[in-house]
This record gives C-alpha cells, structure tokens and sequence, in this order.
C-alpha cells in the first residue's frame, strides 16, 4: 500500500514526528492523513485494497476526493461491495479520480458512470477560463450525479469555472 503518510502510523492511527512535519509544512493535509487511516484499516479486513496506492485526498464541504491509481479506481468500480466499504468509512462522498490527471479527464472521473459528450473551455476577456461539459442524456431529479457538487469540487480542487449542460435540454 503507498500512502501519503507511514504505512504504520496508518495502520496504528497515530502519526509519527515526521508525518507531523509533513502536515505542518503543508505538503500533506489533515485530509490525506485521515484517509489514510482509513484505506490502512479497511486493509487489514480487505486483501484487494492492500495493493492500493492513494496518492492525496481532498475534503470540501463532506465531499472527499481521493487521488488514486487507475488500477484501483478500476477495482473499485467494479466492486461495489468494495465502494460500499469505502463510502460507509468517510463521513460524505467520495469521488474517485486519478492521480496527475488532465481538467477533462478529472471532470469526467467526477462524473462516473455518466458519459461525457464534450468539455470545451474558452477563454473570457481579463484571463479568465471558462468550461462547459455536456453531459450524455437530459437532466432528471434521478440524475445520480448531484452537478452542484461537481461545480463546487472543480471550482474548488482545479480553480476552473464550470459549466453543466445536458445533451438533451428537454
């Protein structure tokens, strides 16, 4: 398992000076700590996830992003058994992206399972850059994916300016 923090200070849930400094400094975040607590304990009952490598975990609002591997993403999505575990460990959602990803495939992570048409980005007079996806299907209270959320997380995690359309207005 690679994680931001020691393997044992994730498996004993308490973190060692050096992981402390870590945090400190800034290069991780009490988030990435946390969550690897949290992958390390799920471990121990779940051989598939001894194999994970979490890379960082963000946290905005209940929303946690974890930053994976694309091979565990994978894992996870096939199983829900195992995305079940996962997000009944986390006090919110999580969201399942790779690590050192383009904007566009980060947004289309976001929106696993739906199918992404496009993401075209501009950019508007004084600098600013403006995204719009469009999303597969039209827009139903069902939609599984809640796109206020996704804005928020991309505003948030990759400082883009967002916008959801859906293929079928209707």
């Amino acid at each position: 398992m690679k994680l931001p923090i020691c393997i044992f200070d994730a498996k004993n849930s308490v973190l060692c000076p050096q992981c402390e400094r870590k945090i400190d400094s800034g290069l991780i975040t009490q988030a990435d700590a946390n969550a690897s607590i949290i992958l390390a304990n799920i471990a121990k009952s779940n051989k598939e996830i001894e194999d994970f490598s979490m890379y960082s975990c963000k946290e905005f609002d209940g929303n946690f992003i974890l930053s994976l591997a694309k091979n565990d993403i994978m894992v996870i999505r096939q199983s829900r058994t195992i995305y079940r575990l996962l997000q009944d460990q986390f006090k919110g959602k999580i969201w399942l992206v790779e690590n050192d990803e383009s904007d566009n495939r980060f947004i289309e992570d976001l929106f696993f399972p739906t199918k992404i048409l496009s993401i075209n980005s501009v950019w508007a007079p004084g600098g600013v850059q403006k995204t719009k996806a469009v999303v597969s299907g039209r827009w139903t209270p069902k939609f599984p994916i809640d796109t206020k959320k996704v804005v928020e997380i991309v505003k948030n995690a990759r400082n883009l300016d967002i916008e959801i359309e859906f293929e079928d207005k209707r």
